[in-house]
């Protein structure tokens, strides 16, 4: 927080009147489920977006970031999109998103500091819009209905505004994918932004999309989350991504059920010629990621993380062989970590498409796993990589 602090004072002369710090996540399972009113397993964790901001007499908007060196000016009366500052676009489509629902805005000045790797699949874009909608919050207190906008709510002793509740975090995370889906042209499921919102300390979050349901479970043993990057950079604003959505939506339609979260292994094979290739190979691994998320839950909870770890691998094989998100670089971190006997399962987490990979090894073993990884990836691809151990941690606030 410190970096956006300093950045703000540099930038406008002046100290912040308030800060945010958002989260980035992983998922431990749940790939490409989200979309698909899936299950999915996932962790907030310390790579984070931090926001200062003040607000301005007038109606408009300035935001810098310490990762662009690009500065981002609009007005909230002529809010589009600027292809010379693409990421300023997360920050315009939720402010275009608050409007129709009829929250008032005002102008600000806010700076950016991000400790999530760029293209590593980690939410970089997640946690802004939820840095962005918090920090609006607090600066124009506002509720969020399902129709829209309610009365600003009451604030408490030295005028804090409440937390959110399960059922604001919610809508909220609703108004950050719409302003992805519809502004910035990625047609996202709801995973990034409820694990952004819904985070809690050494604590997996395990969520329903079909019926909008967030649990937690605790992430016992004597394990630790290595994310590994390949220094491929993913991008989802583009086909890949949304050609994925296209042809699991085309499955399910196909098989007649209102999305894949209805089909099961059964109706699918069942289903199977009136399916092409890539309609059964996206709803195959969908299926699957449903059931080892089914099944890895309870696994978690009998504390049997061997055979948790073998999910994971199942789903990086998925991912290879039916989903074809991932590239020859992730399959080598995947089968590198295959290798090390302190990893107890790997896959890629994310979109996919490059990024990073998901590695449970543990505790004990983690910098010789990271050393060996990191040798043997440098042999293959004659440069370095990049490793982190992700601590879990709370949600945005």
């Amino acid at each position: 927080m410190q970096h956006a602090i300093e950045s703000f004072q540099k930038t406008f002369g002046r100290a912040p009147v308030t800060t945010v710090i958002a989260p980035g996540r992983v998922e431990l399972l749940g790939n490409h489920t989200d979309y698909n009113q899936g299950l999915i397993m996932a962790l907030a964790i310390d790579k984070t977006i931090a926001m200062a901001a003040a607000p301005r007499a007038d109606n408009r908007i300035e935001v810098v970031s310490t990762a662009f060196p690009e500065v981002a000016r609009f007005s909230l009366d002529r809010i589009e999109q600027d292809p010379a500052v693409p990421w300023a676009n997360y920050v315009k489509g939720l402010l275009l998103q608050l409007q129709q629902r009829g929250v008032r805005l005002g102008g600000f000045n806010a700076a950016l500091h991000s400790t999530i790797p760029l293209g590593a699949g980690l939410s970089s874009s997640a946690a802004l819009l939820v840095a962005t909608a918090l920090t609006v919050r607090k600066l124009y207190p506002y509720t969020l209905t399902e129709s829209g906008s309610g009365a600003p709510p009451a604030c408490g002793t030295g005028g804090q505004i409440p937390p959110l509740n399960h059922a604001e975090k919610m809508i909220l995370a609703k108004t950050c994918q719409a302003a992805e889906n519809k502004f910035v042209g990625v047609n996202c499921g709801l995973l990034d932004h409820i694990s952004s919102l819904y985070g809690r300390a050494h604590q997996v979050i395990l969520i329903d999309c079909l019926h909008l349901t967030v649990d937690w479970s605790p992430m016992e043993g004597d394990v630790a989350i290595v994310v590994c990057h390949s220094g491929v950079k993913h991008a989802l604003v583009g086909g890949e991504y949304n050609d994925r959505r296209r042809h699991c939506e085309a499955a399910a339609q196909k098989l007649g059920v209102p999305s894949l979260r209805f089909a099961t292994a059964q109706t699918l094979e069942a289903g199977r010629a009136k399916l092409g290739d890539r309609d059964y190979g996206c709803a195959r691994h969908v299926v699957g990621e449903n059931q080892r998320v089914s099944e890895g839950a309870d696994l978690l909870r009998a504390g049997k993380l061997e055979a948790f770890g073998r999910f994971l691998y199942d789903s990086h094989q998925s991912s290879r062989e039916f989903f074809l998100n991932s590239c020859p670089e992730l399959d080598t971190l995947v089968e590198l970590a295959r290798q090390h006997p302190g990893c107890l399962g790997a896959r890629l987490t994310g979109g996919g498409f490059g990024g990073a990979t998901l590695n449970l090894v543990r505790t004990a073993q983690v910098e010789s796993f990271r050393a060996e990884v990191a040798d043997g990836y440098r042999k293959q691809y004659n440069r370095p990589l990049e490793s982190w151990v992700c601590q879990v941690v709370d949600g945005a606030a």
